[in-house]
């Protein structure tokens, strides 16, 4: 089924619930608007008649407010890390803006449309990560779709002027081959321990044809863990679970599409999102210290249903922590566990989306072990992301070319 980039009418996508009377707007800060993207609303339509979740916050409370607009298929926002407070926002075509202060730059961070390719509706653009010292080095990697349909992992350097990136640096340290143009994955982070991680797909087409995500002899359908710290392209991490046996950059497999992943800013623990075939989206969570060499179960699993095979004996697989049917849903879009200051109602609980639905639903693991999930917002957008900044504040990207900030209301 085709999954976390495509175009709306591709689905049969629920009608988005109708807004309350006199919604909370926020002014909406100054933003270059776009002559070909719609205009966004200041708030998004949310069904303010929920009530509220037992362990959360309230969500009639709080608003996803504009902040920014008039982007090309943003996928992704994200800071550098380096004390200046900017939003980076990535478009899908090949294009970084920055914002800051505020105020949406003319002049792109990063422009590389000329070799990127985005014909395909999950191609493109589709990561970003700074390096955790980019205050003084100024080294950032991304990870995009080349025109050739294969996925390609580059670093580049920011250029004298701190908005604006040298784009004759960039330095290319992975080549995936891509055998269909779906399922590319992209999200890339780094982690705790200071190593890059990247999210790959299965290689696409469906029901991953290939067996890609149980084989150990192909970078797709994985979690990769490499060093950027080491002269040339990329070092293995000593701990990487494969050397002895199986590609070195492997640190996780079985994954169908990692459609977003992230680690929990205050204790390590890593969220993957993984969008399913065409029953069950899932989220896995693998605490701080563990997950080296998990294997998620794909294709053996979707969710935690038998899909296709059946595991050797001896095989241990790594279930999703929460999971939910594509009743009125098909695709997730994964988040970040919220431990920002404004908001300390929301503190230790993962936000997640599908980007079917317009869904924000919230997760967290109760006292007794078991983990509580609940649809806290039913909003209008094309959920292509979620992001934090410098502050540690949460942000929704909308495919529609807004950037929301989660916010409450008085």
């Amino acid at each position: 089924m085709p999954l976390v980039l495509l175009l709306a009418a591709c689905y049969n996508r629920p009608a988005p619930s109708t807004a309350a009377s006199e919604p909370v707007i926020s002014t909406p800060v100054s933003a270059a608007p776009s002559d070909t993207e719609p205009a966004e609303q200041a708030t998004l339509a949310i069904d303010k008649d929920q009530t509220a979740a037992v362990g959360f916050a309230n969500p009639a409370d709080y608003s996803w407010n504009l902040v920014s607009q008039g982007y090309a298929q943003p996928l992704l926002a994200t800071h550098a890390g380096d004390g200046s407070g900017r939003l980076f926002i990535v478009e899908q075509q090949g294009m970084i803006a920055v914002v800051e202060n505020g105020q949406r730059l003319a002049e792109p961070f990063l422009d590389i449309r000329f070799e990127v390719g985005s014909n395909g509706n999950e191609q493109g653009l589709l990561g970003l990560a700074f390096h955790p010292d980019y205050e003084n080095n100024g080294y950032f990697y991304v990870n995009y779709t080349g025109l050739g349909g294969n996925t390609v992992i580059s670093r580049f350097q920011v250029s004298a002027d701190r908005n604006v990136a040298d784009v004759d640096s960039e330095a290319p340290m992975l080549y995936i081959a891509q055998p269909y143009a779906n399922h590319n994955g992209g999200h890339i982070e780094f982690g705790p321990d200071g190593y890059l991680y990247i999210g790959s797909g299965d290689g696409g087409s469906g029901g991953d044809p290939q067996n890609n995500g149980q084989s150990l002899e192909t970078l797709l359908g994985k979690i990769l863990r490499i060093d950027v710290n080491v002269d040339g392209p990329y070092g293995i991490p000593a701990d990487n679970p494969f050397i002895s046996g199986g590609l070195n950059e492997i640190w996780a497999y079985g994954l169908r599409n990692p459609w977003r992943f992230s680690f929990d800013t205050a204790t390590g623990d890593l969220y993957i999102a993984d969008v399913g075939q065409g029953e069950w989206e899932e989220v896995h969570m693998l605490p701080a210290g563990t997950g080296n060499g998990a294997n998620l179960g794909w294709k053996y699993y979707e969710g935690t249903h038998p899909y296709e095979g059946t595991p050797p004996d001896g095989l241990e697989l790594d279930f999703p922590v929460v999971e939910y049917d594509h009743a009125s849903r098909c695709s997730i879009t994964g988040g970040y566990v919220y431990r920002g200051a404004s908001l300390p109602e929301w503190n230790g609980i993962y936000f997640y989306g599908d980007f079917c639905s317009g869904e924000v639903m919230g997760m967290y693991q109760g006292a007794d072990g078991a983990w509580n999930s609940q649809v806290l917002w039913d909003t209008q957008a094309l959920i292509t992301s979620f992001g934090l900044d410098e502050a540690g504040e949460l942000y929704l990207v909308d495919r529609n070319g807004g950037i929301y900030q989660l916010q409450a209301n008085n």
